[in-house]
């Protein structure tokens, strides 16, 4: 099969960032489906890994990432039950495998879901990685119960990512609470609103006084899909008493948990590799996520966050889409139709 990766991290205008080689179509064991890969979307984590697994040193065999997919199903391991071949599936995959920058995939059906039937493959490859970390931060991290919490605030920083567009949606249509966002340029303030914030405050500007502007002095939770560091003092400012902070970034130095001690505030962390990593007791879960999202992709209750659509299994489109994340320009979600 045909796989497109690389063997040293290099700048993405360099001739070798990305190379295509032949190499063994995978055989499914266990629970892991074959999957033939019809479409894939670019995360930043596509690009972070890119940039850091192999920086001092050059890979025996390429490194295939890619954490995004809709395709369909060609082989299926013995303790499979949950799917066939033929099935339509999409999911988000696991880091410490092979990715989807392949024609060919093995990924374990606990972490697979049925795709939406009415999306078309760009659509649906928009959706897994975005779906699973918005809604595991909201109902299984925070724990958010829509009716005891109807009417809560929450600050989405970040609101015209890929994670923000669909937290909103969430957030908004799924656990009926006051949604704020953070976006600056024209085009994300509206992205947002489309999604579907009440409100939506610039990031640029003393987010404590955009919030007020809001009636909103403070939140009751904030979800941080942008630079935890970096706001890390207007959080502890602007988070309620005994509310809750969730953060899918990381920071380079040790951030300071005393400053959340009076108000008593959770913190959490969202990583949605951990139950594929860790092979939680779980796992199953972001199966049953992933089906609840593509019912909600069905009905209507959810939009798809497709923006961008490059057509060709091309290292030159796998180069374009990095060039385009790593610009931080990047509204909703970027796909490659193979």
């Amino acid at each position: 099969m045909k796989a497109i990766g690389f063997k040293k991290s290099l700048p993405i205008d360099h001739p070798d960032s990305f190379i295509s080689f032949e190499t063994d179509k995978p055989s499914p064991e266990g629970h892991d489906l074959l999957i033939k890969v019809a479409a894939n979307s670019v995360n930043p984590v596509d690009y972070k890994v890119r940039q850091s697994a192999a920086k001092d040193k050059e890979l025996d065999s390429p490194k295939v990432i890619g954490w995004d997919a809709v395709g369909t199903v060609e082989a299926v391991g013995d303790k499979v039950s949950l799917f066939k071949v033929g099935d339509r599936v999409f999911y988000a995959g696991d880091i410490t495998r092979g990715g989807s920058n392949a024609e060919y995939q093995l990924v374990d059906e606990r972490i697979t879901g049925s795709a939406p039937q009415k999306l078309n493959d760009a659509e649906v490859a928009a959706m897994p990685l975005t779906g699973l970390t918005a809604y595991e931060s909201l109902f299984d991290r925070i724990k958010v119960d829509p009716k005891k919490d109807e009417g809560k605030t929450v600050l989405i920083l970040s609101g015209a990512g890929g994670v923000g567009s669909i937290a909103i949606q969430l957030a908004k249509k799924l656990a009926n609470l006051t949604v704020i966002a953070t976006a600056s340029r024209e085009e994300t303030v509206d992205w947002c609103k489309k999604m579907g914030a009440d409100y939506v405050i610039n990031h640029h500007e003393d987010l404590t006084e955009e919030l007020k502007k809001t009636d909103h002095p403070q939140v009751d939770y904030i979800l941080d899909f942008v630079d935890l560091k970096g706001y890390w003092d207007t959080i502890a400012e602007v988070i309620k008493p005994q509310g809750h902070v969730l953060s899918i970034t990381a920071s380079d130095e040790p951030l300071n948990l005393n400053v959340l001690k009076n108000k008593s505030v959770t913190f959490s962390w969202e990583l949605m590799f951990t139950r594929s990593m860790h092979q939680t007791d779980d796992m199953e879960r972001q199966h049953e996520i992933l089906n609840h999202l593509s019912q909600l992709l069905e009905d209507g209750t959810l939009q798809n966050t497709l923006t961008t659509t490059l057509e060709g299994f091309t290292v030159e489109n796998f180069k374009q889409a990095h060039e385009k994340l790593e610009s931080g320009t990047m509204i909703g979600k970027l796909v490659i139709l193979f």
